[in-house]
């Protein structure tokens, strides 16, 4: 049998073009963001929205997506991810979003791809609790409400420590602590301070720190 000269127009193959979005990571990030910013929207009426700015089941669905675009995030977690909530004595404020922090959490099945465990400890300095992420090998310390006076000492303590630190309050972040969450406008808004994020061996991807308020 003789094949057709490939010049024939009987031979050719008329190739659509790929109309499919190529695969792209941040995009279900950007998809989470816009209904993160409607459920801004709707609790911003709550108590808790009030105190932090951003709802605790928000602030946990991010980091738990966050968590995945961390480079380091899988090695400094292992097989189970431990988060650290730091609570404030004395402070019903900080009690009260450590508690509803750990809630939120302990709903998530994963976090950054990995099971989890929380635990809440009381603040008795910046080197303890330096230490205490160093002994538990923490892969996130959460810091709540409260801590205005102590930013700039626990900057300093967890410098050189492997850990995602994350803050209640988004005036922490340009102060040192690396991971911050915001409501502005109905919007939320994730910052992060990226020379601390060094320091603390944080290394998120750059097509997620397009999305997020940078602080050098």
């Amino acid at each position: 049998m003789v094949g057709l000269p490939a010049s024939d127009p009987a031979t050719r193959v008329v190739r659509q073009p790929d109309r499919r979005l190529p695969p792209h990571p941040s995009w279900r990030l950007v998809y989470f963001l816009t209904l993160a910013a409607l459920a801004v929207w709707l609790g911003a009426r709550s108590s808790l929205a009030q105190a932090t700015g951003v709802p605790a089941e928000l602030q946990a669905e991010l980091l738990s997506k966050l968590s995945a675009y961390d480079r380091n995030f899988p090695a400094r977690a292992g097989k189970e991810a431990i988060v650290l909530i730091v609570v404030k004595s004395g402070s019903a404020k900080s009690a009260l979003s450590g508690a509803t922090i750990k809630a939120a959490l302990s709903r998530l099945d994963r976090l950054g791809g990995v099971p989890h465990q929380e635990q809440v400890i009381q603040y008795e300095s910046a080197a303890a609790l330096a230490g205490a992420c160093r002994s538990k090998r923490a892969a996130i310390v959460y810091v709540t409400p409260g801590f205005e006076d102590d930013i700039d000492a626990i900057k300093n303590a967890l410098t050189g420590v492997d850990v995602l630190s994350v803050s209640a309050v988004p005036e922490h972040v340009p102060r040192g602590i690396v991971l911050g969450f915001e409501a502005v406008s109905g919007k939320s808004k994730i910052t992060i301070n990226i020379a601390q994020a060094r320091r603390q061996r944080v290394d998120f991807k750059a097509d997620v720190l397009k999305l997020m308020k940078v602080y050098r």
